[in-house]
């Protein structure tokens, strides 16, 4: 280990055919499998609002945002299956039988068209510099790369959140205050994704899977979403949050963190529909996959 540590610590990256500690495997291969599980059940919360989202430019972005966190997660799905762990079925079966996590914001239900703006402008944005951070120094090189193409698709999902954000700061009262209302609803969960303070011995940061400890990417994402919007004329629902005149810089209010307890835990607000539907869909489409089997156990007749 200590050999390999080194390797980590000046530069080296990891392919999955080179030896590595199995610590280090499965370390990274739970880091990987709850991103691909994320991107799956947030494609899944996007995929609910095809038929409902306003206007036809704005139901052919969802449709594409859909497309793009689902094919995310496949992708994830097949690097983490490299790692030799577990096979691509078998994390999906363990997804919908809920023996593994995703990100606490995928256990809470979109009930507005302004959460799907949240979820676009916050959500989007708390989970592109958590990648974004992964990206800079990531020692597993497959995971490396395919963060690459994941980080520029996710960037173009937060601008669109953005720019819907700004028509309806542009629009009706009652639109502002369907707004405010979401903000309210996601703006704790989408801090929280970035998780608690990093233990002093957390491995993700010493084996140079992460770049960041959790309470410095956390706030980063509070010194620019505050001032945003604040800008806009929104409120920010923590009555604890002060401005460091001599610092030039943001505080949170204290964090309760039992909502993330409790996602954690597979009880959060919307888990039981959101794993229900899902673990339903997967059986349903069960005939899809035998089908396919059958026709690649034929013999080749070329």
């Amino acid at each position: 280990m200590e050999a390999f540590e080194g390797f980590l610590d000046d530069g080296g990256i990891v392919e999955p055919d080179d030896a590595m500690p199995d610590a280090y495997r499965e370390a990274v291969f739970r880091f990987i499998e709850m991103h691909a599980n994320s991107e799956l059940m947030g494609g899944l919360t996007e995929r609910d609002w095809i038929p409902r989202t306003p206007g036809l430019r704005h139901k052919m972005a969802t449709l594409a945002k859909t497309q793009d966190e689902i094919g995310h997660g496949h992708l994830l799905y097949m690097v983490a299956a490299d790692l030799g762990v577990k096979t691509r079925t078998g994390m999906l079966e363990d997804l919908f039988a809920g023996r593994s996590r995703f990100h606490n914001v995928f256990h809470y239900r979109a009930k507005t068209w302004g959460d799907q703006v949240a979820i676009a402008f916050l959500v989007d944005a708390a989970a592109l510099v958590s990648q974004q951070a992964v990206f800079k120094v990531c020692s597993y090189g497959p995971y490396r790369r395919i963060l690459k193409r994941i980080i520029a698709e996710e960037g173009f999902h937060m601008r669109f959140g953005e720019e819907r954000m700004l028509r309806i700061a542009e629009g009706t009262d009652v639109q502002r205050s369907m707004f405010q209302r979401s903000i309210n609803d996601w703006w704790w969960p989408a801090l929280q994704l970035f998780g608690p303070d990093s233990r002093p011995d957390d491995v993700l940061l010493r084996w140079h899977i992460k770049s960041e400890r959790n309470e410095v990417l956390r706030d980063r994402w509070v010194q620019k979403f505050v001032p945003l919007l604040q800008g806009y004329g929104f409120a920010i629902p923590d009555p604890g949050l002060a401005f460091d005149e001599e610092e030039g810089h943001w505080v949170s209010g204290p964090i309760d963190w039992e909502p993330l307890e409790k996602t954690v835990q597979q009880a959060g607000p919307d888990s039981a529909r959101r794993i229900g539907e899902a673990a339903a869909n997967w059986a349903d489409s069960q005939w899809v996959r035998d089908a396919l089997d059958r026709v690649a156990a034929l013999p080749d007749v070329a």
